[in-house]
């Protein structure tokens, strides 16, 4: 008997779950309210139920009556508290519903971090006004809203402040901003699977940033692997196992973002339970996250394993990178690209005009100012 599979939202990061899913056998059950821009998996799965994410009762009420060994989604912030509810009130693999709240709350995660001595930035709540003498600048302005990039400012000297925290405040949904001590140094990324607590790191990637127009920091590529002196990384695993334990983060794929100083500190700046691209992960070790993704919530998760180790990495095109733009233009010519892809209108891609990926031999960098 096909196992059945519960997938809180059908947009179009859905798809590519509902497809691996398929693809091993499961029967696949979306969720989702039945409006245009949300059904983008209706016909692909097996069965769509026109029940909104948000409501999380009567989706679990269905979940029940279907009688489902496990229930995921990807990458919808406003799916996971959904996931989690239903995991918990059917006792299935997953985690608890009060602590995913607190996981995509980026203030409340800072107080979780602090009271497990987990080593991040220093911050502080504000509204619209605040004064904050104790802080060395530069600062970052940071909405609270979950997956809201355009929130993120980085203030340089205190007279800036005020206008930076008022023009995230006007971005913020829940008009919370947070303010945090920028730490200099470079970026790392963490990919982590998680099974009944024990968590396994699967990749470290480096994210490469730059300061936008607008003082605003803006990743435009992540490369795998980053390769760091074994003290650094070790630093690394340890802080992330720290905080995922500190969110009682127990089952499934989680990512975490730190900042490393030139004197070799490690700053976690947030975890969150979210995917990172599997496909360009896979390019670079073998593994296959979106079906271990999957497996952990089956309750049939096994150890990852990989098969090679080569580098691999993504590029976003926006306004102000137009360099990466002959890049995709001329992608026949480049052997290490993998996959290439401008968009038709890219205000529907959150104004990215597109992004290519590679997988090489050795280290590839396409931005002018790092050879």
């Amino acid at each position: 008997m096909k196992k059945k599979l519960a997938i809180i939202c059908a947009d179009t990061f859905q798809k590519k779950l509902v497809n691996k899913a398929k693809e091993m056998g499961i029967e696949t059950h979306c969720f989702s309210w039945d409006k245009e821009g949300y059904t983008q998996c209706k016909g692909i799965a097996d069965y769509f139920h026109s029940i909104s994410i948000l409501e999380k009762e009567q989706i679990l009420l269905k979940c029940r009556e279907i009688k489902i060994d496990g229930v995921t989604s990807v990458n919808n912030v406003h799916a996971i508290p959904t996931v989690a509810y239903v995991a918990e009130n059917m006792r299935l693999p997953g985690n608890r519903y009060e602590d995913m709240l607190i996981a995509l709350h980026k203030f409340t995660m800072r107080k979780v971090f602090a009271e497990h001595g987990v080593k991040s930035p220093r911050f502080a709540m504000v509204y619209e006004e605040i004064n904050l003498p104790e802080f060395q600048y530069p600062v970052i302005a940071k909405v609270i809203d979950d997956n809201c990039d355009a929130g993120i400012i980085k203030v340089e000297k205190e007279e800036d402040l005020q206008e930076a925290i008022r023009e995230a405040y006007q971005l913020s949904v829940r008009k919370e901003v947070i303010i945090e001590e920028f730490i200099e140094g470079v970026e790392a990324g963490v990919d982590i699977i998680s099974w009944n607590g024990e968590h396994h790191i699967v990749a470290i990637k480096e994210r490469e940033v730059i300061i936008n127009e607008e003082q605003c920091p803006q990743k435009i590529a992540e490369h795998y692997p980053f390769e760091l002196p074994d003290h650094i990384q070790d630093k690394i695993v340890n802080e992330t196992k720290k905080a995922l334990n500190a969110i009682n983060f127990k089952n499934g794929v989680s990512k975490a973002e730190f900042r490393i100083t030139t004197s070799g500190e490690v700053y976690i700046i947030e975890i969150n339970p979210r995917f990172s691209s599997h496909f360009v992960l896979k390019l670079h070790n073998g593994y296959d996250l979106l079906k271990g993704h999957i497996d952990v919530a089956l309750g049939q998760f096994e150890k990852p394993i990989f098969t090679h180790k080569k580098y691999s990495g993504r590029y976003t095109c926006k306004e102000n990178t137009g360099w990466l733009m002959q890049v995709i233009e001329n992608k026949d010519n480049d052997p290490d690209i993998v996959e290439a892809v401008l968009y038709n209108d890219n205000k529907l891609q959150g104004g990215r005009k597109g992004y290519f990926i590679y997988q090489s031999k050795q280290r590839r960098r396409w931005n002018p100012e790092k050879k």
